[in-house]
C-alpha cells in the first residue's frame, strides 16, 4: 500500500510535469519550432478574422472601412497579446494547453458578434473583447508574479494597461454605436503606442525578454500565410456568388495570383527572417504586421466585388480602393520591415534600390486605383506591377552571379 508521503511526491512530481510555472523573463528558448498548439490558436484568430472579412466584402465604404480597420485592430492586438505570452512564458503542458483552451473558449464567441460589433448590438462585441483582455492581464499577472526585480515595474505596467484596456471596452458597451467604434480606434492607438513605448525605454538588462525568437518569427510569418488564404477564399466567394462565366473565371483566377504576388513579395523579401536585436527594430518589425496583415485581409475581401463585377466595364471605386491599397501597403510594409534586417546593411546594393523600386511601384499602383480600369486589366496590371520588384531582385542576383563566375 502506498504511504501517504509517498503519494503526495507522486502527485507533486505529476504536477510538475503537466502544470509548470510560467516561464521566467528571458528564458525563452531561442531556436524552438512552432507546435500544432500555437498553430491551432492561430487558425481560431483567422476565423475572426475572416468574419471581418466577409462582413467588409458587403460593406465597401469608408463607414465599412473604419469598422473592418478597428475591430482587426482589437483582434490582432489579442492574438499580439497571446502569442507573446506563450512565447516568454509557456510550456506545451497541461497548463499551457489550458490557458490557449480559456483564449480559445472567449475567441469564439467573439468571432459571432463581429458581423455587427459596429452596428446597435455592438455592445456584445465589446463586452465580450473586455473578458478577453481581462483574460490576459490575468495571464500576465500570473507570469509577472515570479519575475525577477528588473522585469517587475515594466511588468506590473503592462498588466496595468492590459487590465485598463479590458475596462474600457467594457464600458465603451453602453455608448452609441459610432462614439462606440471611435473610443476602441483611440483605445487600440493608445494600448500600442504604450506597447512601442515601453519596448522602446527598455533597460539593457531587459533586452534579453525582448529579442524575437525563432518561433515568434515564424509565427508572424504564419499568421501571414494563413490570412493570404482570404484571397482565395474571396475568389471563391465571388465565383460562388455569380454565374460561372469565362470571364468571371479569367477573372478570379487572376486574383489568385495578385495573393500569390503579395506571398511572393513579403517572404521573397522580408519574411521568415529575424530581425536586428534592437528595441526600436523589434518595436518596429512587430507593429508593421498589423497594417500589412489587414492589408492583405482587406485584399481578400476586395477581391469578392472584383470577381461579381468581372464583365462591368470599369471596377467599383471602392473595390479597386481597397486592392489597390492593399497591395501598396504590402509592397511598403514589406520594405519597411526589410530596413529591420541585417540583409538590408549586407545587401545595400539589392535592398536600397529594390525599397525606391517597391515605393515607386505602390505609387503606380494607388494611380491605377484612381484609374478603375475594367476588373481584368485590373488584375492583369497588378499582377505585371507586383512582378517589377522581383523582377528587379532576380536581375541582380544573375548579374552577382555572373560577375562570381568572372
Amino acid at each position: 500500500m502506498t504511504s501517504r508521503p509517498e503519494g503526495r511526491e507522486t502527485w507533486a512530481r505529476l504536477r510538475r510535469q503537466l502544470w509548470r510555472p510560467p516561464r521566467a523573463h528571458g528564458e525563452q528558448p531561442r531556436h524552438r519550432v512552432v507546435g500544432p498548439l500555437e498553430l491551432f490558436y492561430d487558425l481560431i484568430v483567422v476565423v475572426l478574422v475572416a468574419q471581418a472579412a466577409h462582413h467588409l466584402a458587403d460593406h465597401l465604404t469608408w463607414h465599412g472601412l473604419g469598422e473592418f480597420a478597428v475591430v482587426f485592430a482589437l483582434v490582432w492586438t489579442a492574438w499580439l497579446n497571446g502569442t507573446l505570452h506563450h512565447d516568454l512564458h509557456g510550456h506545451d503542458d497541461a497548463r499551457g494547453r489550458s490557458l490557449f483552451l480559456l483564449q480559445i473558449l472567449v475567441l469564439v464567441p467573439l468571432g459571432a458578434f463581429i458581423p455587427k460589433a459596429g452596428g446597435a448590438e455592438g455592445a456584445h462585441f465589446a463586452v465580450n473583447a473586455g473578458i478577453l483582455f481581462a483574460v490576459l492581464a490575468v495571464l500576465w499577472f500570473l507570469a509577472g508574479r515570479g519575475s525577477s526585480a528588473e522585469f517587475r515595474k515594466p511588468t506590473r505596467l503592462y498588466v496595468i494597461g492590459t487590465a485598463a484596456c479590458a475596462a474600457v471596452l467594457l464600458g465603451s458597451a453602453g455608448l452609441p454605436a459610432d462614439t462606440r467604434l471611435l473610443t476602441w480606434g483611440l483605445l487600440v492607438l493608445a494600448y500600442l503606442g504604450g506597447f512601442a513605448w515601453m519596448t522602446l525605454s527598455a533597460a539593457p538588462a531587459q533586452e534579453s525578454a525582448l529579442a524575437l525568437t525563432e518561433a515568434l518569427v515564424e509565427r508572424f510569418g504564419l499568421l501571414i500565410i494563413i490570412v493570404l488564404g482570404e484571397t482565395v477564399t474571396g475568389v471563391v466567394d465571388g465565383l460562388a456568388g455569380e454565374p460561372t462565366t469565362a470571364m468571371s473565371l479569367a477573372v478570379g483566377l487572376v486574383a489568385v495570383v495578385v495573393g500569390f504576388g503579395a506571398w511572393w513579395t513579403y517572404f521573397d523579401f522580408a519574411g521568415h527572417r529575424p530581425p536586428r536585436r534592437t528595441r526600436t527594430v523589434t518595436a518596429g518589425w512587430m507593429l508593421t504586421h498589423l497594417p500589412l496583415t489587414a492589408a492583405v485581409t482587406a485584399m481578400g475581401a476586395a477581391m469578392v466585388g472584383l470577381v461579381e463585377h468581372a464583365h462591368a466595364g470599369r471596377t467599383p471605386a471602392a473595390t479597386a480602393w481597397v486592392l489597390c491599397g492593399g497591395v501598396a501597403v504590402v509592397l511598403t510594409g514589406t520594405m519597411l520591415l526589410a530596413t529591420g534586417l541585417q540583409a538590408w546593411r549586407d545587401e545595400r546594393d539589392l535592398y536600397r534600390p529594390l525599397a525606391r523600386t517597391s515605393l515607386a511601384v505602390a505609387l503606380v499602383v494607388v494611380a491605377l486605383g484612381a484609374a478603375r480600369p475594367a476588373p481584368l486589366l485590373l488584375g492583369l496590371a497588378l499582377v505585371a506591377l507586383l512582378g517589377i520588384p522581383w523582377g528587379l531582385a532576380v536581375a541582380h542576383r544573375l548579374s552577382r552571379d555572373e560577375t562570381a563566375v568572372l
